[in-house]
């Protein structure tokens, strides 16, 4: 069992859960994940590993309360519950090299799994700017912790309550147009921003990097579930991912997959919280 050791909340249904994983924590990198099980009648969740201490033996993980699974675990953590399974680190890290300028996209929760990418890329000498978007202010979280890190910090918001009002790739365009050199571009959030950005770099030719969140279940490549489409070439996000060249991406099979199982997963969560409905991500573009 792995225990909660704190459950913070960070925005309307979003939570901060430190848990005990002292031999995931000992070899997590940026860009790897875990695979949660919270029971043995559970299902298997992938949540991206947002920081680890070897010395405590502990992982941070985000969690958006949008299915029953994370309902569920949203109930767990209140009461100081544990997971049964938490078995990673997974996928592959990201690539971490002094590139120059870089550029990291966080659009939502997609927030959450770009801060360890983006402080690994400070460490490393980049000069790192941060585009971060949300529906509005009240949905933004991270930001003090970003601004320590980057060099430029941009917010972005649907409604304008916080920073430039519209979406992330329309503030990444005004960078590229801005700047007399962009050496790299990472993107993380919902499917739909991930594309926009993906089109607003291609033009410019800056290599795009996109972290893909695909339905998945075991994490090692058995499986099939995390499947996605990147350059006309069938690829397993859990194993060649969760990276990938964001302008070889078919990101309008990525959305479609992800909806297979909508109706399913609402009335999942319908039984286990008596009549809630699941409702959809924002629209950060």
């Amino acid at each position: 069992m792995h225990k909660i050791l704190s459950s913070t909340p960070l925005a309307p249904g979003v939570r901060e859960y430190l848990v005990s994983a002292p031999a995931v924590a000992r070899t997590a990198a940026a860009g790897q994940f875990v695979v949660v099980r919270l029971h043995e009648a559970g299902e298997r969740i992938p949540l991206t590993i947002v920081e680890s201490d070897p010395s405590a033996g502990t992982i941070v993980l985000i969690v958006q309360d949008v299915g029953k699974t994370t309902h569920e675990m949203d109930a767990i953590g209140r009461c100081g519950g544990a997971l049964l399974d938490v078995a990673g680190p997974l996928g592959n890290p990201t690539e971490i090299d002094r590139y120059g300028t870089v550029v990291c996209v966080g659009g939502g929760l997609g927030i959450a799994p770009l801060f360890p990418i983006v402080k690994e890329l400070a460490s490393a000498g980049n000069r790192t700017i941060g585009i971060l978007g949300a529906r509005s202010q009240d949905h933004l979280f991270y930001v003090d912790r970003f601004q320590e890190v980057l060099d430029e910090t941009i917010i972005t918001t649907d409604d304008g309550s916080l920073g430039l009002k519209g979406f992330t790739s329309d503030a990444l365009l005004d960078v590229l147009q801005s700047q007399d050199r962009i050496d790299r571009v990472w993107v993380i959030g919902p499917p739909i921003m991930m594309k926009a950005c993906a089109e607003t770099t291609r033009p410019f030719g800056v290599k795009t990097l996109a972290s893909l969140n695909p339905l998945m279940l075991d994490g090692t490549g058995m499986c099939g579930g995390c499947r996605v489409e990147v350059g006309g070439q069938v690829r397993f996000a859990c194993v060649d991912g969760p990276e990938f060249d964001a302008h070889l991406v078919d990101f309008d099979r990525l959305i479609s997959r992800l909806r297979y199982y909508r109706d399913e997963e609402t009335a999942s969560l319908k039984r286990f919280c008596s009549g809630s409905a699941l409702t959809g991500g924002a629209d950060t573009r």
